[in-house]
């Protein structure tokens, strides 16, 4: 299939009548006068759509050839070359190679030079210039290097500072995130007044932009610097923007970035302010297990703050009356993880969570047990979260896990026995584990680390990373 339209393209390139047309464009371009040459060019950007391949091929070397005339005051010849390139590289796409060509020509040198050149006024020309470098860097993702090396992104960020069409700003935000995938470029912009833009184009154009933009952020903000400039500029309601209305993928990685932002503690509650509680839900409930860790680390990020305890609590203990099962499993292991912070025992305790999880653990499966008996070993530590256990019937459930093939179920189990024996209330209740070998060897570490002073480290509260969050993006 793939020959017999290769030859047919082949054999229409060979007509006599576009080698004809072709040799009219070329003679009428070396020897007539600008206004003749603007009519060539525009009747060949009129009829690119129906032009062989071939014959728009060999054009580009003379439409970049017409970038540098400088017998154009009026810029005509230019601007028409400049049209008629971007509606090739649009016409031809990726696949092509137009675009990429058209770099080899030296067009993007070109632009930027006529960029430079033009008056701050003359808006009009600037946005032939500036959509046909878009068309360029759209179509034509190799030459982003060669438009950074050319000092691209200074003339894209001075362009944006001076920009008045708001109908084509967006070429010029979609050029910057292009720019953004490439290392060095993201490093510059902290320090050129670049990121207000990274943070306006999570708003603004295509969704591949827009994705670019959200991976730029989640790496630029690892440094608490680079966090304050992107939170001044408002990229805090701009990522719960586009968490909202993204595709999957987006919500990934807005998901992501916005998790990198709320590591500084001082910007937790402005996270939770602003609605994406109940996004990171959606990301725990569903299919993706990346969507899953990233809604996990989050949490226990937004956690260090207890008013934020109680309403992730709250939503978790939705999804483990209402969830499936995968979506309660993912519940549970965040509730294991926030049980490590001090405030947040009594938020479980209050937030109904515990009888839940017993009503649960009865049919769980084994993963869904050990993730479960964690949050219960550290929650056992707490006379109150004992007291709820035992009411919902724990007790008998973790004397017969002492026998689990599972040495983590196992450990766990017994640390919340050993737990529940040192309360007189629950000593009767507990005394037939007490001579189990398991429990017998978790009594013996607890006390040693107890008389090494390592059980107030163990239970202090977690300190908070963004490690996690600032995982290769590329998976994203």
């Amino acid at each position: 299939m793939a020959s017999s339209e290769t030859e047919r393209s082949t054999r229409f390139s060979q007509n006599p009548y576009w080698e004809t047309e072709f040799n009219r464009f070329e003679q009428a371009i070396s020897s007539s006068p600008a206004p003749i040459r603007v009519r060539s060019v525009m009747k060949l950007s009129e009829s690119a759509n129906r032009i062989p391949k071939s014959i728009l091929s060999r054009a580009i070397p003379i439409l970049a050839g017409l970038l540098r005339v400088s017998d154009d005051p009026s810029r005509s010849v230019q601007s028409a070359a400049a049209h008629c390139l971007k509606r090739i590289a649009c016409i031809g796409g990726e696949e092509s190679g137009f675009a990429v060509k058209m770099g080899r020509c030296g067009v993007i040198a070109c632009l930027l030079g006529l960029l430079l050149e033009a008056n701050g006024n003359d808006i009009a020309l600037r946005t032939i210039w500036v959509k046909c470098l878009w068309s360029l860097v759209t179509f034509g993702s190799s030459i982003r290097i060669g438009l950074a090396r050319l000092g691209g992104l200074e003339i894209v960020i001075r362009e944006l500072n001076t920009w008045e069409d708001d109908s084509s700003r967006w070429c010029l935000l979609e050029i910057f995130t292009a720019l953004t995938t490439i290392r060095e470029m993201r490093h510059v912009l902290v320090h050129n007044g670049g990121l207000k833009f990274l943070v306006e184009a999570v708003r603004v154009g295509n969704l591949a932009s827009r994705e670019r933009a959200c991976h730029a952020i989640g790496l630029i903000g690892i440094t608490r610097r680079a966090r304050r400039l992107l939170v001044e500029a408002g990229v805090i309601p701009a990522l719960v923007d586009l968490f909202k209305d993204g595709d999957e993928k987006t919500k990934l990685l807005a998901g992501n970035a916005l998790g990198i932002v709320s590591a500084q503690t001082e910007y937790v509650w402005s996270v939770t302010a602003a609605g994406s509680v109940p996004l990171y839900v959606e990301l725990l409930s569903g299919r993706d297990p990346m969507g899953k860790d990233i809604a996990e680390d989050v949490f226990c990020i937004l956690a260090v703050a207890e008013g934020n305890a109680v309403l992730i609590a709250e939503q978790l203990v939705r999804i483990l009356r209402e969830g499936d099962d995968e979506a309660k499993l993912a519940a549970s292991g965040v509730l294991w993880a926030l049980s490590g912070y001090r405030h947040s025992v009594s938020v479980i305790r209050d937030s109904g969570a515990i009888p839940l999880l017993v009503e649960i653990l009865r049919d769980g499966s084994a993963e869904f047990r050990e993730r479960v008996s964690g949050a219960i070993s550290q929650l056992s530590y707490n006379e109150d979260d004992r007291e709820a256990f035992s009411d919902s019937g724990m007790i008998p459930i973790l004397i017969e896990w002492l026998g689990d093939e599972s040495e983590e179920l196992r450990d766990n189990a017994a640390e919340a026995l050993v737990n529940f024996s040192e309360d007189q209330q629950y000593y009767g209740r507990v005394r037939e584990a007490i001579g189990h070998p398991v429990f017998r060897n978790m009594q013996s570490k607890l006390a040693r680390i107890r008389a090494s002073h390592e059980l107030m480290m163990i239970r202090s509260m977690r300190r908070v990373t963004i490690e996690p969050l600032a995982r290769d993006q590329d998976l994203l």
